[in-house]
């Protein structure tokens, strides 16, 4: 299946999927109230300091074509490229954003920031964790600039994204988040 058919097949599908392959995949469901409320924080936060601006945040449910025919959906989204509302794809994604879960944290640490540095215009990588404080920052200037890392660690963070024009904290991300003690 091609990544053009696999976009109208969605049309017609009530869950949500993923083209692996050229192999339907179906994303994973349910989530923790942690994991949702970091979702919902970081929706809340990139909504009200890109408002206004030409980039936008996009939900899981807009997908995002990767260059060797894998469509994603990455938790959030932030496309910089031209408004179409028919669009089921995002025009210029510039930023991805997952909040890790356990059934696929170590897919979604290991692999798939590996397979979405190879989008083009994508600038920015973020990986949050509902479960402690941590967030994992992947970032570039442009297409010819190498990827850096970098850990944010602890309530007291800044998240910096220069090139979607945002500055995130870790404590709006983690806001209403009640993390256990060390044992």
């Amino acid at each position: 299946m091609t990544a053009d058919e696999f976009l109208v097949w969605c049309l017609d599908q009530e869950d949500r999927w993923e083209l692996v392959n050229g192999m339907p995949i179906r994303m994973m469901t349910g989530a923790t109230h942690a994991h949702d409320d970091v979702v919902l924080n970081l929706i809340v936060e990139l909504g009200n300091q890109l408002k206004g601006k030409r980039c936008k945040p996009k939900t899981a449910n807009i997908a995002a074509r990767m260059p060797e025919g894998n469509v994603r959906r990455p938790g959030v989204t932030v496309d910089c490229g031209p408004a179409d509302r028919t669009a089921l794809e995002s025009a210029a994604p510039t930023a991805f954003f997952e909040v890790l879960s356990k059934s696929t944290r170590a897919f979604d640490i290991a692999r798939k920031p590996e397979e979405y540095k190879r989008v083009p215009s994508l600038r920015s990588i973020v990986l949050i964790d509902p479960n402690l404080p941590r967030v994992m920052v992947w970032e570039r200037a442009d297409e010819a600039t190498p990827w850096t890392y970098r850990d944010v660690d602890g309530l007291e963070g800044r998240i910096e994204l220069p090139a979607i024009e945002v500055s995130l904290t870790t404590a709006a991300l983690y806001d209403g988040i009640t993390f256990e003690a060390d044992s």
